[in-house]
């Protein structure tokens, strides 16, 4: 049978696949069927009626089964004697569909007509307004008049807070269900739902907090009315007073695309800031979605206490300087200093910036001191082999394929992922789970498998070698999930951090590279075949950027290596705390406040480059204002290694520059030459660099082709879901077996496994930090301390469920309550909310205190 069928749309003929939907099908031949509750990435249920069309199926001879025929040849029709929802309808041979009729557009305009009885005319004051389906709808097919008593309408309650991120206004609602079915069908988080019936039907929250979930800003993009509205946009601006800007987010390693929409504001001084963030669809990174912590925490980019201005200590103090004598003292300190200089930087800076910094030390200082200054995670040589293949998308992903995620929790490090992940299950994938604790994902996952304390890298192997070596039921659960990987049609890897040591996460990412580079039954590698391959879960936006840029003592761009290694981070600590390191140069990081180090050491001299005054900044000798991603432009590359373009969408606080920027006029000064001072000319410079991007250059990364759905904002069909993409689709860099053979690899010993309880640092997607304490939306959300414990170890610590623990780091006492269950390993104990390093936590039970 054909996988595609030809039908008729208003006199169109036109083929499409088979299970498509009429109003789908309608849409490709720019022919616009009107939906209210409709959305093509949910189950249809036909509820508003406004997408009824005539439906004609040719008629058979009962006896023979053959067509018959009008008289002039043409199939004759049997056409419905009532109208059909085009939403639910799936299109079938022959089928002739009428979308502009007499019947139909009776029943659009009644359709239009009951709606607005029950809504407000609040047009002039919506933030709907001049992108609403309802109002457009309605000035396409409602009544000129009306006939509705208005002093029978049922007045609802307005700006009904149902959280703190989002706003309801009762009246306004026209019961479509969409956002109720976003929680439940699509992110798996029913906490919004229907109370009460008939005309006093109404949206109500079921979690506590109010609407608690990552989500809930893609009800306000979804919904067809301004019934739901985000508490930072409301009441704030006109659509048509806002300029559309597109950028990346870069806050995890997914990459998702979005669209900042800016307007001048009188308290801003005239200044355009940023008055909202959407989705910009990308169908191979985040499709139309955005987490809240992508949506809201950009309000960092206009917090008061930006850096305005460079600081240079004098007389002990931080002093307001020109950038000219700042940028002098910067380079006459790091050239006179520069045998024992060494550089610090933070994953979530741009390309162009990591390249600059590690091109200022290379070739500028003669030195390859140069790391991420939280280096938590490795493996990024095995991902430039056998990451997942260019071309590649997790929405293609079923049944008879495998989903592996190990040592992550991806609904707290990287939403997106998860979601997409979750949808591959339910289209049969077998996505499979090695964890020291249960996640969200355990759910959906047809094998998982919690490991000990100290045992990831062990049970991982087990997995792979389908050993029986555990107690029976456990090694059964190995066995099958090793068997689910070995079997899989195509097979993407995930991998993590958490609970896992560096060299740990060097050697996980060795034997996946190794599972991927076994042949599968047709006799080649998946490493290297379109939708296989690994994915770092790194603990940054732009960590595989700073893989690609070199940020490492031990390579350059492109993962050239270098003959004469520098030191790496923890080196550069203790040679800081020593005096082994003189001069320093940390770039967007916080060391300082994050833990990492102590103050500032014997260092002699101590340049911050930073958005605000953190804890490093504060003992730094210059202090040097760099711009938000919001003020400038540039690339991320995302854990797919899909190097993605970000566009500037408002001017610079104060005097703040490019962090490239402000190293290449160091660079000069220390003899590089004089720098091309535009962005798109450094990723050309990076571009040559890093054999990887080779070709690259903006104008590609701004390539784009239509995309499905179709999300245009301009047509009555699916106004407000989400931006098109004009801007940029990204390029994935081919990985290393993609060209060719790759040998397999060597797995680091990681050592033997300390005694003791192993305390893992659970990431959260509120976790506290520098950029997320400046964003007053998100702090309702910021994760507060809490501890998780086996029973056993609560036994042992005679601590039990529901009771307070003392956590103690770095001298300070932090009371938290524990969660005594099974949902972690024996011998480990799962630690949310409290920033710390490996080593410097420990867990007490909290005494009485008299």
């Amino acid at each position: 049978m054909s996988d595609q069928v030809t039908l008729t749309i208003d006199g169109i003929e036109l083929t499409v696949p088979k299970g498509t939907l009429v109003v789908d099908a309608a849409k490709k031949v720019a022919v616009d069927i009107p939906v209210f509750c409709y959305h093509p990435k949910m189950t249809p249920v036909g509820m508003c009626r406004m997408c009824l069309v005539e439906i004609g199926m040719p008629m058979r001879d009962r006896a023979t089964g053959e067509l018959l025929r009008e008289a002039d040849g043409s199939p004759k029709l049997n056409w419905g004697k009532a109208l059909q929802t085009g939403c639910t309808v799936e299109v079938a041979p022959g089928m002739v569909v009428r979308t502009t009729t007499e019947q139909v557009d009776t029943a659009r305009e009644d359709v239009i007509e009951f709606i607005l009885t029950s809504h407000p005319l609040d047009c002039p004051i919506c933030d709907k307004g001049g992108e609403c389906p309802l109002q457009n709808l309605t000035m396409a097919h409602g009544r000129g008049d009306s006939r509705f008593d208005f002093s029978d309408k049922i007045k609802l309650e307005k700006h009904v807070p149902l959280g703190e991120l989002i706003y309801l206004d009762r009246e306004r609602c026209i019961q479509c269900a969409r956002c109720i079915r976003f929680q439940d069908e699509v992110v798996d988080d029913p906490v919004i739902g229907f109370h009460n019936r008939g005309r006093s039907l109404e949206i109500v929250t079921m979690s506590d907090p109010g609407f608690d979930s990552f989500w809930s800003g893609n009800t306000t993009d979804i919904c067809p009315v301004g019934a739901l509205t985000t508490s930072d946009f409301r009441f704030g601006a006109r659509p048509w007073e806002l300029t559309p800007v597109a950028s990346v987010c870069s806050h995890c390693p997914v990459g998702c695309n979005m669209t900042m929409s800016t307007r001048r504001e009188a308290v801003s001084g005239g200044r355009p800031v940023i008055k909202r963030i959407m989705p910009r669809q990308n169908e191979q990174v985040n499709e139309i979605w955005l987490c809240d912590k992508g949506r809201f925490v950009h309000h960092f980019a206009d917090d008061a206490e930006r850096l305005t201005t460079p600081l240079l200590r004098k007389n002990g103090q931080l002093t307001p300087v020109s950038w000219q004598e700042a940028l002098d003292v910067v380079a006459g300190k790091l050239q006179q200093l520069k045998g024992a200089a060494a550089g610090l930087a933070n994953d979530r800076l741009s390309n162009e910036d990591l390249f600059a910094f590690q091109h200022l030390f290379r070739q500028g200082l003669g030195s390859h001191n140069v790391d991420l200054a939280d280096k938590r995670m490795g493996g990024g040589d095995v991902v430039a082999q056998v990451g997942l293949s260019s071309g590649s998308n997790l929405l293609q992903l079923g049944q008879g394929d495998a989903i592996l995620v190990m040592a992550s929790d991806l609904h707290e490090e990287a939403p997106v992922w998860w979601l997409r992940v979750k949808q591959a299950a339910q289209r049969g994938a077998s996505v499979v789970v090695l964890n020291a604790r249960a996640t969200r994902l355990d759910r959906w996952a047809k094998h998982v498998v919690h490991y000990g304390a100290g045992m990831g890298v062990e049970t991982l192997r087990q997995v792979l070698n389908g050993a029986k070596v555990l107690d029976a039921p456990a090694a059964d659960r190995v066995q099958a999930a090793g068997q689910a990987l070995a079997n899989a049609r195509n097979l993407v890897a995930f991998y993590g951090c958490e609970g896992l040591s560096y060299a740990e996460t060097e050697a996980v990412a060795a034997l996946l590279g190794n599972l991927l580079l076994l042949k599968d039954a047709d006799g080649a590698h998946r490493a290297g075949k379109t939708n296989n391959g690994l994915v770092p879960v790194w603990p940054r936006g732009n960590t595989q950027g700073a893989w690609d840029m070199g940020v490492r003592p031990d390579a350059g761009p492109g993962y050239k290596r270098v003959a004469a290694p520098g030191l790496d981070a923890a080196a550069m600590y203790a040679g800081a705390a020593s005096g082994q390191i003189k001069a320093l140069y940390v770039l967007g990081a916080d060391p300082v406040g994050d833990g990492l180090m102590a103050g500032r050491g014997k260092l002699a001299f101590l340049v911050v480059q930073e958005l605000f005054l953190t804890k490093t900044a504060e003992l730094a000798d210059v202090v040097l204002p760099a711009q938000s991603w919001a003020e400038r432009e540039g690339t991320y590359t995302s854990g797919e290694r899909r190097v993605q373009r970000f566009y500037q969408a408002i001017p610079a606080v104060g005097e703040a520059r490019p962090d490239w920027q402000i190293l290449l006029q160091i660079g000069e000064r220390v003899g590089l030459g004089k720098p091309k001072m535009a962005a798109s000319l450094v990723f050309k410079q990076l571009a040559a660099a890093a054999l990887p991007y080779n070709g690259m250059d903006y104008r590609t990364l701004a390539h784009v082709e239509p995309q499905w759905p179709d999300v245009g904002r301009d047509d009555l069909y699916y106004g407000g879901t989400a931006y098109d993409n004009q801007s940029g689709l990204g390029q994935q860099w081919a990985a290393g077996a993609e060209k060719g053979n790759v040998a397999l690899f060597a797995v680091p010993d990681t050592g033997a496994a300390a005694d003791g309880l192993r305390v893992i640092q659970a990431r959260t997607l509120y976790r506290p930090g520098t950029l997320i304490a400046r964003s007053e939306m998100l702090q309702a959300r910021v994760a507060q301390p809490a501890v998780w414990l086996h029973p056993a170890d609560g036994a042992a610590l005679g601590v039990a469920d529901g009771e307070s623990v003392a956590l103690r780091v770095n001298g300070q006492v932090i009371p938290s309550p524990a969660n005594v269950n099974e949902d972690v390993s024996a011998g480990i104990a799962v630690v949310r909310g409290v920033t710390y390093q490996a080593g410097s936590i420990h867990i007490e039970k909290m005494k009485e205190v008299a």
